[in-house]
């Protein structure tokens, strides 16, 4: 009976370390394990053809599209209306300006390279992403002073 006992006490051991092994193999297994390109923002067409989106998703990384201010205004209004706007595509996407990682800033013109950073310093928290901020020649399409991008960390 001793012996009988003891084996089954193994057996029971045996079988629940096996259960919870299976258990993290199968959730493990659940998960997919190539993320997938997600088109979260807005699809912009021309000539009803997709040109670019507006935002996409591709695993725990989000790539947000240029924004632009496309009104009559100063590098200050315009610098801080394309935050805005930002931060909304962000904010949509389970995203924050704590979490954007790298930045592209595009300037009509070099001179307002100040301006802008007296509106963009401190918007993106303590720990500011990697930024590169360039004047682009032929300037910012449309009427905007500045164009701004952004890829970003997804909780």
């Amino acid at each position: 009976m001793e012996k009988t006992n003891r084996r089954s006490a193994f057996k029971k051991l045996g079988m629940g370390v096996a259960a919870l092994l299976g258990v993290g193999t199968v959730k493990a297994m659940g998960k997919d394990p190539k993320p997938k390109k997600e088109v979260v923002g807005e699809i912009v067409q021309d000539k009803k053809i997709p040109l670019f989106s507006g935002a996409v998703k591709h695993g725990n990384t989000l790539y947000v599209a240029g924004k632009g201010a496309h009104f009559d205004g100063d590098i200050k209004s315009h610098t801080d209306h394309v935050l805005k706007e930002i931060e909304k595509e962000l904010v949509k996407n389970g995203s924050s300006m704590d979490k954007v990682l790298k930045v592209n800033v595009y300037l009509h013109d070099l001179n307002d390279y100040h301006g802008m950073n007296e509106v963009y310093r401190g918007r993106f928290g303590e720990k500011p992403p990697v930024r590169t901020t360039v004047a682009v020649y032929g300037g910012v399409p449309g009427d905007s002073l500045v164009e701004i991008d952004c890829i970003a960390a997804v909780d």
